[in-house]
Order: structure tokens, then sequence, then C-alpha cells
């Protein structure tokens, strides 16, 4: 495994120079590493590049790391996750990719995960993408990440990418059925002239089902962001939405939240606000010695937290 790829990992799956539990390593495409545990088994794809993830019913407390890193430019890595969560089972799946290039070529992945849900079960995801080094080509980082959630489910996201990514699609779908949850924290920081789109879509076709939908995002110099967000209530169900900006110099945000109310019982709210920071937090801020560009920093750094 290269340098390269260990620097990468402790910064997106907080890698001591081991995994905890069950766990794959993504290089450049290729396996750099797999431990499969008793509970949790993990195959190569046979039909297309990726993985089937296998959490047997029942399992608890334990956790399954797929990080994927790319080392260099000119690299295009495309790779299907799928995930099978037993009945009853209560894991931590730890993801992420880290791009990383020195030279004038870009390079991207684009990590498709479909989530499967039984009865009962329970899924912490993690997720945190970051690009670094000096190199002109562009960052890409596109994930998709797909959610079937049956009875009683629940489904907790907890994704961020702050800093270093040129450009990125995020395309999150779920479908949810009786009882099930889903909870999605996101956190965005553009800079520079970055680009980033978020894609949320929930339907919530099973009673008492319910989303709660964070997203935190900073846009600053000239870069641009677009968020658009879509729930769907078919049941008696609940749903929330809430979408925070922060634009720093000439930064954009781009907002658009949709609710559909297709049941009677079916009881959705939004919340948006874009802003920049307010001049009072900033002076508060130096008459404590800060400069004005360290205040702005440790105010956006609270923010996305």
């Amino acid at each position: 495994m290269k340098e390269i790829t260990k620097d990468l990992l402790r910064e997106i799956s907080e890698w001591n120079g081991e995994f905890k539990g069950a766990y794959n390593i993504r290089e450049d495409g290729q396996c750099a590493g797999r431990v499969s545990s008793k509970n949790i088994r993990i195959e190569s794809k046979k039909d297309e590049p990726g993985l089937e993830i296998f959490v047997a019913p029942g399992t608890i407390g334990e956790t399954v790391s797929i990080p994927a890193c790319v080392t260099h430019g000119n690299v295009d890595d495309l790779v299907y996750n799928d995930f099978f969560i037993g009945e009853g089972a209560d894991v931590t799946i730890v993801a992420g990719c880290g791009i990383h290039t020195e030279t004038g070529e870009p390079a991207r992945h684009n990590g498709i995960h479909r989530f499967f849900l039984k009865k009962s079960s329970k899924v912490k995801y993690l997720e945190k993408h970051i690009g670094k080094g000096h190199g002109t080509g562009l960052r890409y980082i596109d994930p998709v990440t797909e959610a079937e959630l049956e009875e009683n489910s629940v489904l907790e996201m907890d994704t961020a990418q702050i800093g270093g990514v040129d450009r990125t699609t995020r395309i999150t779908k779920a479908v949810l059925g009786e009882g099930a949850k889903l909870l999605i924290r996101e956190r965005i920081l553009t800079e520079k002239e970055q680009t980033a789109k978020t894609d949320f879509r929930v339907e919530m076709n099973g009673k008492n089902s319910g989303v709660d939908l964070i997203s935190r995002s900073v846009a600053r110099d000239n870069s641009h962001q677009e968020y658009h967000s879509v729930i769907v209530g078919n049941a008696p169900c609940t749903g929330h939405s809430e979408c925070d900006a922060i634009i720093s110099e000439n930064g954009k945000v781009d907002a658009a939240p949709e609710l559909h109310a297709r049941d009677n019982d079916a009881a959705l709210i939004h919340e948006a606000a874009i802003g920049k920071i307010a001049g009072e937090q900033i002076l508060k801020l130096r008459t404590l010695g800060m400069t004005e560009e360290e205040a702005e920093a440790t105010i956006i750094d609270g923010f996305l937290s």
C-alpha cells in the first residue's frame, strides 16, 4: 500500500495503521487489502467492479470500513458496493474517498452504494471526502447512495466534504417502509472555483416512517453550490428538511427544496437560510484577539462541525 494511500486513510477513515473489524481498502481501482469477520462477509462482485457486503442478522456493535483512495491523476474509478443488512443488526459502516494529484491530469472516483436494510436493522454510515495534492488536474468525487429500508429499520448518514474537491455531484435516494427512519447530516465546504451539486429524494411509503435531513454548507471565493431536495409523503409520516448555507466573498448557493404530501396525515416541514457571516460574530471574536481571517475560520469550523 502506498504512503499517499496511508495518509489519505488517516484523514477519511481515522485509520491508525489498522482497522477494527471487517474492511476493504480500494487503491486506484484495485483491492489493497481485505478482511471479513465472523458476522460481516465481503465479496467481490462477479459482473461489475465493486463489493457485496453481507451483515448477518443480529450482528451488534461491529464496524466495516470500505475506504477508496486515488493517488494520482488520469484515474477514473467507478465502483458499485451493495450492503445487505440482516434483520435486527446494528452496525457502523465507514466509507469515504480521498483523491491526491500532483500533475495536470484529472482524477475521479464515482462510488455507487446501495443499502438493503431488513426489518428492525440499524446502520450508522460515516462518509468523508477530501482532495489533496498540488496538481492542477481537477479532482472529481461523485457519490451515489440508494437505500431501501424495511419495517422499523434505521439508516443514519453523516457525510462531509471539507475542501479540496473541485467537482462533485452527490445523489441520495431512499424508499422507506413502515416505521422506518432516515437521518441525514451533510456538511460541504467549497472554495476557489469549485462546484458542488446535491440532490436528495426520499419517498415515505410506510405508516409512521420519517426522515430528518439537515444540510450545512459554506461557499467561499468563487465557488458555486446547488442544493435540491424532494421529500414525498405517501403515507402517515413525518418529514423535516433543513438547508443552511453561508456565502463568503463571491460564493453562490442555489437552493430548491420540495415537499409533496400525498396523504392527509403526512406532516412535512422545510427550513432554509442562506446568508453571510454576521458582522457582530466576527467583531466579538476579534475582541478576543483574533484577526478577521481567524475569526471567520473559527465561525465556519463551528458551523460545519
